[in-house]
């Protein structure tokens, strides 16, 4: 199905920041079928349970991709799928989010905790902040953290908690060397979330994948460019397909 691209979101505000992107790649190539899914709604950090639901749920022999969070969970299961999966692209998504001791580019652990502290407390108020913190770097960042949160879905407090732990524990470095398919990895030069700083580091983890920084745009460019990115990821298709 190398026609087919399966496309996760990030945390907490679901399948909607991804819609225009998936209409401007169908615009750009009618006969891609873009399928944006939602994660699973899992009350549970474990990594296999998540990759479990996905591996049963989303068709094999599709490219995969996904925006931060979904980009994570994309990147596992290419590993897991390896062949069966045709190749992967990730869009704001640090292999590690939060910061460890090999891998410093990321959010600080204390950041985290805070975020962590407030979802427990107030979900509403986390998820209004969380969008600010998207849309951070954008021309109109109010008014795409509106786009952002406006059409999140009402999420389970306990999923939404386990997507945050899962978030937590992540590193998605040794997958992404054990997938031998094509790969594009898409980094924000003003995002919040995932310093710029991560895409050098990818890079020289893995030096022979394509990996771009969009200069000018924060954590949510896909929502405010979605005909740029989706530009950037037919040429990444095109290419892989012709060689």
């Amino acid at each position: 199905m190398r026609d087919r691209l399966i496309l996760l979101p990030g945390w907490g505000l679901g399948v909607s920041p991804l819609e225009p992107l998936a209409a401007a790649l169908h615009g750009l190539n009618e006969h891609l079928r873009v399928q944006v899914e939602p994660l699973p709604a899992l009350a549970s950090s474990d990594l296999d349970e998540w990759l479990d639901e996905l591996d049963a749920s989303l068709p094999d022999n599709a490219w995969l991709g996904g925006w931060s969070l979904g980009g994570m969970l994309a990147s596992e299961l290419a590993a897991r799928r390896g062949e069966r999966c045709c190749g992967l692209l990730t869009l704001a998504s640090n292999p590690c989010f939060v910061a460890r001791d090999s891998w410093p580019n990321a959010m600080p652990g204390a950041t985290f905790e805070a975020f962590l502290a407030g979802c427990h407390a107030d979900v509403p108020v986390t998820l209004k902040r969380f969008g600010l913190l998207c849309a951070k770097g954008a021309a109109d960042p109010r008014g795409l953290a509106r786009l952002l949160t406006s059409a999140a879905p009402q999420t389970p407090w306990d999923v939404l908690m386990s997507g945050l732990e899962l978030l937590a524990q992540l590193d998605t470095r040794d997958a992404l060397v054990a997938y031998r398919g094509p790969q594009l990895h898409l980094f924000a030069g003003l995002d919040e979330l995932v310093p710029a700083e991560a895409a050098s580091d990818l890079l020289s983890l893995l030096p022979d994948v394509e990996i771009g920084l969009i200069e000018q745009a924060g954590h949510a460019f896909l929502l405010e460019d979605p005909h740029g990115v989706a530009g950037a990821i037919q040429a990444f298709l095109h290419e892989c397909v012709d060689d």
